[in-house]
């Protein structure tokens, strides 16, 4: 099973796996997926699609997060703890015969980059469902091509991470809560800035209101200067490929808030220019480009499981035929623009 905190470990984690496939009404029988093993949380997904009765190929690689050996053996000791082992080849090679045999291809982290050279290898009715909502994927993204997936035929779209079974946007609020205490900033009682540009405002807002958290938020930056300053200004903007804050941004928020904590939410920044000009940012290290500065299984394995199961539900709907997908199924689906 998953070492380390007791959340990730034992029946709890199994639970919380066949609850989702339930809740999902999850049934990949016959298919084969191509998804990715990973460490801690993300262990479940070549488990999840097994559990649905998926024969899996679990692509790895070494890691900060472990080695290969860890992995495996990590992926390896849940699928026996659910039954599942049989079902879950985990490899290291990223093999043409298996990506070309594949029915569901995952935009999974050892998965990607889903390039032009890996799509021309699909079979045209294998279907790619993205582990996000479709507005994200063109948020500063580029290890996933979809027009190439487009013109091969392979269907791709993304997941509705508020649909009562996945809802992992309701995650969002105390993963803000959780970075600002990583920060040494107790939502209780501190006021709390949010310049956040997209659909996860509410549900940040309503996290850090509810852990007590006096919250101005806007989609400007000005709008939030004309405020008094807060104790952090949690930034969650859709990347565009540069800083979410220009220069001149940068320059009002020195002048304006200089004591105030910038908490990279999502939203690439110039942490130079921040530096410079005294501004305090955090997460210490900075993200990669294009992704968040707090992950969903920094708040526990909770979302993580119910939004693979979602984007494996993703693959399921695609995988029918259209005109035998029902409503109930296309609430699951996010359609790319």
């Amino acid at each position: 099973m998953t070492a380390g905190k007791p959340g990730l470990g034992g029946d709890r984690l199994l639970r919380l796996m066949r609850r989702s496939v339930a809740e999902t009404r999850l049934d990949l029988s016959g298919r084969v997926v191509l998804t990715e093993a990973a460490t801690g949380p993300y262990a479940v997904t070549p488990v999840l699609a097994a559990l649905a009765g998926a024969e899996v190929v679990a692509l790895t690689r070494p890691t900060r997060y472990g080695s290969v050996e860890e992995v495996t053996a990590q992926v390896m000791a849940l699928a026996e703890a659910a039954g599942v082992a049989g079902r879950i080849t985990v490899t290291t090679e990223r093999r043409p015969e298996d990506i070309a045999r594949a029915d569901v291809v995952t935009n999974s982290g050892h998965v990607r980059p889903i390039d032009e050279a890996m799509v021309a290898l699909m079979k045209p009715t294998a279907v790619v469902p993205l582990m996000f909502e479709a507005w994200e994927a063109e948020a500063g993204r580029s290890d996933l091509d979809i027009p190439a997936l487009r013109k091969h035929g392979v269907e791709v779209a993304g997941t509705n991470e508020r649909h009562p079974d996945v809802d992992v946007f309701s995650y969002l609020g105390l993963m803000a809560v959780k970075q600002l205490l990583d920060a040494g900033i107790p939502a209780y009682r501190s006021r709390i800035a949010v310049l956040c540009d997209n659909p996860f405002s509410d549900f940040i807002v309503r996290g850090l209101t509810g852990a007590g958290a006096e919250v101005t938020a806007g989609d400007s930056l000005d709008e939030l200067l004309t405020a008094d300053q807060p104790e952090a200004l949690l930034v969650a903007v859709r990347p565009t490929g540069a800083s979410v804050l220009t220069a001149d941004e940068l320059d009002a928020l020195a002048a304006r808030w200089p004591d105030t904590l910038v908490a990279q939410y999502w939203g690439d920044l110039d942490r130079d220019g921040l530096a410079a000009r005294g501004v305090r940012v955090w997460p210490e290290n900075a993200p990669g480009a294009g992704h968040m500065g707090v992950l969903p299984s920094a708040v526990g394995p909770d979302p993580i499981v119910r939004l693979q199961a979602g984007g494996l539900k993703v693959a399921e709907v695609l995988l029918r035929p259209a005109a035998d997908r029902t409503e109930e199924d296309r609430e699951f689906v996010d359609e790319l623009v």
